[in-house]
């Protein structure tokens, strides 16, 4: 089973890279824009699904990772590998510095806190004007070399397989550690935190090292956002891109990767590719309900396949109420005597 995994896996990845040949300008420039959705979306189901931290502020790390590789070229910057490391390492930064705020709070509370966060950090980029030039954003066109030595990516095709290849790596890096015995103990931080926090484990340090790891990917996937399109601004970390995101997970399964990444790739084709102009909302909305009726935990959640089979099977009637049982017998002197009914005494006066 684990060897026809790794063949299915191997399969996928080698069809996604032929699309870079097989695929027109616009169809590869939009599978580019799923796999960083997709990337942002895996830290959002990091958090959400398997940390129990319920997110819609992880726009702002992607926020701040995009400003981070845009400010690196307009200085002359130009090596993929260092816009990378800079921007995970700032959208860590954001993480770490906010994580108080966020992982002693549980549930409803951690969703509002953590849309404020989003919140003011694209308020602040479109007042920041000295840095990130305001609401028009920032834009670069200096060409972007993924390691010294190899060419630049001036083409769609070589953006999309560097895309690819970032999301990928990373992917896999955290399907390794969920499958490990941190990942047990971050699913059971998820479960039941009182229990772990009554056993000597530090629940609020587990929590805060999966905050900073998510916020690290939300700023990859930002500087990818840069060097794809060249231009950020306060827009592309919006509430609606946090919504989007949000409901990507759902789609997908919170608790699974892979989910995540499928998830993106619905929403994103049903924005730009199947919906109209003006239809995008009300196609996302019964992509939705029809998810959430077939499949509660999503496309790869957990028992998402029984869960669909459980909705589909007929449900048996109910019984039609019996007839009540006879009444009962008792034992008397002159043999079994129905209930309710008088027993004489033997001499006892007619």
């Amino acid at each position: 089973m684990r060897f026809l995994r790794y063949l299915l896996t191997l399969g996928v990845l080698a069809l996604l890279v032929s699309f870079a040949w097989t695929l027109d300008r616009y169809a590869t420039g939009m599978l580019t824009r799923i796999l960083i959705i997709g990337l942002l979306a895996v830290s959002v189901a990091l958090l959400t699904g398997v940390a129990g931290l319920p997110t819609l502020g992880q726009t702002a790390p992607f926020l701040v990772g995009a400003y981070t590789t845009a400010l690196l070229l307009e200085h002359g910057h130009t090596i993929g590998i260092v816009h990378l490391l800079a921007s995970a390492g700032t959208g860590a930064l954001f993480a770490l510095l906010t994580a108080p705020l966020v992982v002693y709070a549980r549930g409803v509370v951690v969703l509002m806190i953590t849309l404020a966060l989003g919140e003011l950090t694209s308020t602040v980029a479109g007042r920041w004007k000295s840095i990130t030039h305001g609401t028009d954003g920032i834009t670069v066109f200096t060409g972007v070399t993924p390691a010294p030595g190899l060419v630049d990516l001036d083409t769609d095709a070589s953006k999309y397989l560097y895309t690819l290849t970032v999301v990928a790596v990373l992917v896999g890096l955290v399907l390794l550690v969920l499958r490990s015995p941190a990942g047990a103990l971050l699913r059971a931080t998820r479960d039941d935190a009182r229990r772990m926090r009554a056993s000597g484990h530090p629940v609020a340090g587990y929590l805060t090292v999966v905050y900073v790891a998510a916020g690290a990917l939300a700023g990859v996937a930002g500087a990818l956002l840069f060097t794809v399109q060249s231009y950020v601004s306060p827009g592309d970390g919006g509430f609606d891109v946090a919504a989007l995101i949000l409901l990507a997970v759902v789609i997908g399964g919170a608790t699974s990767m892979v989910g995540a990444l499928i998830g993106a790739g619905l929403v994103v084709a049903t924005r730009d590719w199947v919906a109209d102009a003006g239809h995008a909302p009300l196609l996302l909305g019964l992509l939705f309900v029809v998810c959430v009726y077939l499949l509660p935990n999503g496309l790869l959640g957990d028992h998402a396949a029984l869960s669909f089979l459980n909705r589909l099977r007929p449900r048996p009637r109910p019984a039609p109420p019996s007839d009540p049982p006879p009444a009962a017998r008792i034992p008397g002197p002159r043999g079994p005597v129905a209930a309710g009914e008088t027993v004489s005494e033997p001499g006892a006066a007619r």
